[in-house]
């Protein structure tokens, strides 16, 4: 269809519109009329830009063109801004997080020398390289190396990263939306089986229905499609000698064929009650009266509420003659049925099972009937506690729906706006959502979540859509994208709770003894020269090692766990600098360049081996650290140790025992930051982040 359109008269038209509804087969239009507000899939008298024509004819009026068609809205809002995601969000947060700290302290430091009679301009530079030293500037940097190898990872798990930013997102999940066809099903129509007027299996059922598919010359359908690929009929010795095809009145086709003796048999394939219509006994030659057919009906009505499609098959012989017609269908035997399902994708049940282990809960969002939907879900091991219709949605406010959609686990007969609405509704009550689609119409829902993902049969906007690509079948590949996503955001949260509490630890001090030395405890460049090397291992914590309990269920951006960390973590720090600063200027008399270079050698010690404690919340040596981080760590630690002797950046020789005295007070503050972390992460809040 060229544009959206009203019907104004049809015959037999029927048009493919799963682009937009999802819905597997044709639907039937006519003229007639529906509500503006009606589902796409209710809007019998209209047709729909981007969708096919499958079979008969008809005349349409025009009404929308281009962009302000169904599928027109749906490519616009695909290139409008997207809502802000979980990642975006928790960045933003903490980027002003940093920047009150480090407005704060420059203001203090700077006004309280200043009061004291301080050069202002040296006071300032001072000031300044307080904040910088405070702040983790290699966060972008760690952050990018941290993304790059989790997607090598998850490529090697088998989801391609088309957008880094998702990774952590993916992580965070706490909800996944999916469609049905073509996610949770295979997308295709499948031959189920063939049953007798008895509901048992009957194989001659399915040979005479498989013949009326293969010799209809009508215009083809999923179901002939299904039919003739799940079995093959033995058309030897068969030979047609006419038609009677498909119409949507009738709703049942018929072909006449002969066999090698001569003799005709009519035998006809078409909808339950229009096929019952004609037949007058059933498969054991007993009348078709209101008993046989009443529980024939209940065959059938069992069977639709399971999502199943099914056909009824009906023969007879007939008499040799030149002409067949409609008027022949009379007088037939009721044969039996056959059944039609889109099977679940194998290792569904198994992923869904998987994903709630995680935390991730799964939620099913189709334009396909209520009923088929809720039968595909409780299939895959879904409990369909809530379902809401579209139609529902069309009467439900905003406050109504960001209360329900919580519950509920099933949206069926819903539209591509609708979809959107649903994963907006979802985000306003602080999930992070993630969506997984394959069509059109999954599009702008995809757009609207914090993470979207696509099969890798999905079309092509699905695809360009997306943040992830599926690139294995099952969907098991989801979890394991789901634990490297939250391997990442482990690893980046790590360097941010280590540097920044060691960095406000170090410049509180450091701010601190400027108000009672005579001169500045580091001058700026050596502030800047100890928070570069006390980041340089922080590179290797994109490959350091995740501790179970850090993947098992979502973890977003908390700012205040992270800001009681980092005040708590950091005082600790600030009191082993004090009993520094007592030791060098009560007990070993130092004087200026001694004080700096000894203060320097302690500070960078204490944040490269806090390090290795703050990284897990096991016990220190209950949690091996990656390979990179350790032997960087132990050589910053020589380095450390060495730059005195260098006499570089203004730094003297140290005594040994001096020496030795540093490397004990660092000791006894590994030991106290242990303490603290047992301490700390047995409170509530902390507990259960």
């Amino acid at each position: 269809m060229p544009a959206d359109a009203v019907i104004v008269d049809a015959a037999d038209l029927f048009v493919s519109e799963a682009a937009l509804t999802g819905e597997s087969f044709p639907v039937e239009k006519r003229p007639g009329v529906s509500g503006s507000a009606s589902p796409l899939r209710a809007r019998r008298n209209c047709v729909f830009l981007g969708t096919n024509v499958r079979a008969g004819t008809g005349r349409a009026l025009v009404v929308r063109t281009g962009q302000v068609t169904e599928f027109g809205t749906i490519a616009r809002r695909l290139t409008l801004r997207p809502p802000e995601t979980e990642f975006d969000r928790g960045i933003r947060h903490f980027g002003y997080l940093l920047s009150t700290a480090m407005l704060v302290m420059v203001v203090l430091v700077f006004v309280g020398h200043v009061l004291r009679g301080r050069p202002p301009s040296e006071t300032l530079l001072f000031a300044i390289a307080l904040a910088v030293g405070l702040s983790p500037e290699l966060l972008p940097a760690i952050l990018s190396v941290n993304l790059a190898r989790a997607a090598a990872t998850m490529a090697d798990r088998g989801v391609l990263v088309k957008r880094l930013a998702a990774i952590e997102n993916l992580g965070s999940m706490d909800i996944l939306c999916t469609d049905k066809t073509g996610t949770i099903t295979e997308g295709i129509v499948q031959l189920d089986g063939a049953y007798n007027c008895r509901a048992e299996p009957a194989e001659r059922v399915l040979e005479l229905a498989a013949r009326n598919a293969a010799l209809s010359t009508g215009v083809s359908n999923p179901l002939n499609e299904a039919l003739l690929t799940g079995h093959v009929p033995d058309l030897t010795g068969t030979t047609k000698v006419a038609e009677i095809p498909f119409d949507h009145v009738r709703r049942r086709a018929s072909v006449v064929v002969t066999d090698t003796a001569g003799a005709r048999m009519l035998i006809t394939k078409g909808a339950f009650r229009q096929t019952a219509l004609v037949c007058d006994r059933t498969d054991t030659e007993q009348p078709l009266d209101s008993v046989a057919l009443d529980r024939l009906e209940r065959y059938y009505t069992a069977w639709s509420g399971k999502g199943i499609r099914v056909l009824a098959v009906a023969a007879r012989p007939i008499e040799r003659k030149d002409t067949y017609s409609r008027d022949d269908e009379q007088g037939m035997t009721f044969l039996g049925f056959v059944t039609f399902v889109d099977h679940a994708k194998v290792g569904v049940n198994q992923a869904i099972r998987a994903l709630s282990v995680l935390g991730v809960a799964v939620k099913v969002i189709t334009g396909d009937n209520v009923l088929v939907a809720r039968h595909i879900a409780e299939q895959v091991g879904m409990p369909v506690r809530l379902a809401l219709t579209g139609r529902d949605l069309n009467t439900m406010h905003d406050d109504a729906l960001w209360h329900a959609a919580e519950h509920t686990d099933l949206f069926a007969e819903v539209d591509p706006h609708q979809k959107e609405r649903i994963i907006l509704a979802l985000k306003r009550t602080g999930h992070v959502v993630g969506f997984l689609g394959d069509g059109v119409n999954d599009a702008p829902a995809m757009h609207a979540a914090d993470t979207s993902l696509a099969v890798d049969q999905a079309i092509d906007v699905a695809r360009e859509t997306a943040d992830f690509v599926l690139l294995e079948r099952g969907l098991d590949v989801i979890r394991r994208g789901i634990e490297a996503g939250r391997e990442t955001f482990a690893n980046t949260l790590k360097y941010v709770l280590i540097t920044t509490s060691a960095n406000l630890g170090n410049m509180v001090s450091m701010a601190a003894a400027s108000f009672v030395l005579p001169y500045l405890p580091l001058l700026a460049g050596q502030v800047l020269l100890n928070n570069f090397l006390s980041d340089v291992p922080a590179a290797g914590l994109a490959n350091d090692r995740v501790d179970r309990e850090l993947v098992d269920r979502p973890r977003r951006w908390d700012m205040t766990f992270i800001a009681r960390h980092m005040v708590t973590f950091g005082l600790v720090s600030s009191a082993f600098d004090l009993l520094t600063f007592a030791a060098l200027l009560l007990v070993f008399r130092a004087g200026e360049a001694t004080f700096r270079t000894a203060w320097f050698v302690e500070s960078l010690l204490t944040e490269l081996v806090v390090a290795l404690v703050v990284r897990t919340r096991r016990p220190f040596l209950g949690s091996r650290p990656g390979g990179v981080l350790l032997w960087s760590t132990i050589a910053l630690i020589v380095v450390a140790l060495w730059l005195p002797s260098a006499g570089l950046f203004g730094f003297v020789p140290l005594p040994g025992t001096l020496l030795w005295t540093l490397v004990g007070i660092t000791l006894l503050y590994v030991l106290a930051t242990e303490a603290t972390k047992r301490h700390f992460y047995r409170q509530p809040r902390a507990a259960s982040w």
